[in-house]
């Protein structure tokens, strides 16, 4: 079995073309969703979270989503703090969906792959790119936020010239069709 990580700066499409693997038949591990779900469910990180930011990280018994972004986004090192804490485990949970998978190829969809060196413990990675002015404009029509907040989202992860020095495979998501990309990236990922 291959384990393919797939990633993209915000706003690019990399949730789309993980909706298109998936429903070509094959196994997609979201790690976003996973993080998400351990911020609610996990009591040893939620302890930790609340030491990191204070209580109002919570709000009834829920990660306070717009609190958490806004401290986020505005501080690198609490980013990185954060990132340190659930990435291990986020990893810990990807290997053992993995393991529970019958597929040659499983992907696992991560929004800062290249960010936190994990793109090193995958067999290939996928990037996903699009235009600058299409990932704001998709960002501010999906999370309804300003120009200027999807624009610091973007400053706090990599450019995309840096992450194709990484990647094995680069879909771009400009308008052409994805589909034919995706086959064609299956294709060489079977015959490698």
């Amino acid at each position: 079995m291959l384990r393919i990580g797939l990633s993209g700066g915000i706003g690019s499409g990399k949730s789309t073309v993980a909706g298109i693997l998936a429903k070509m038949g094959y196994p997609v591990f979201y790690s976003d969703q996973e993080a998400k779900r351990l911020y609610d469910e996990n009591p040893v990180l939620q302890k930790q979270l609340v030491d990191l930011f204070g209580p109002a990280i919570y709000r009834d018994g829920q990660l306070n989503k717009a609190f958490f972004a806004q401290q986020l986004f505005s501080n690198a090192e609490l980013k990185a703090q954060v990132t340190a804490l659930v990435h291990p485990l986020v990893r810990k949970a990807f290997e053992v969906w993995a393991q529970q998978q019958a597929s040659d190829l499983v992907f696992n969809e991560a929004a800062i792959l290249f960010e936190t060196g994990a793109y090193k413990d995958f067999d290939a990675t996928v990037l996903v790119t699009a235009p600058i002015e299409t990932r704001i404009e998709r960002v501010q029509k999906r999370d309804l936020i300003s120009r200027e907040a999807v624009l610091q989202r973007i400053a706090n992860q990599w450019p995309d010239s840096k992450k194709m020095n990484l990647t094995t495979y680069i879909i771009t998501n400009d308008g052409q069709p994805l589909l034919q990309q995706i086959e064609d990236v299956i294709s060489k990922l079977k015959t490698a």
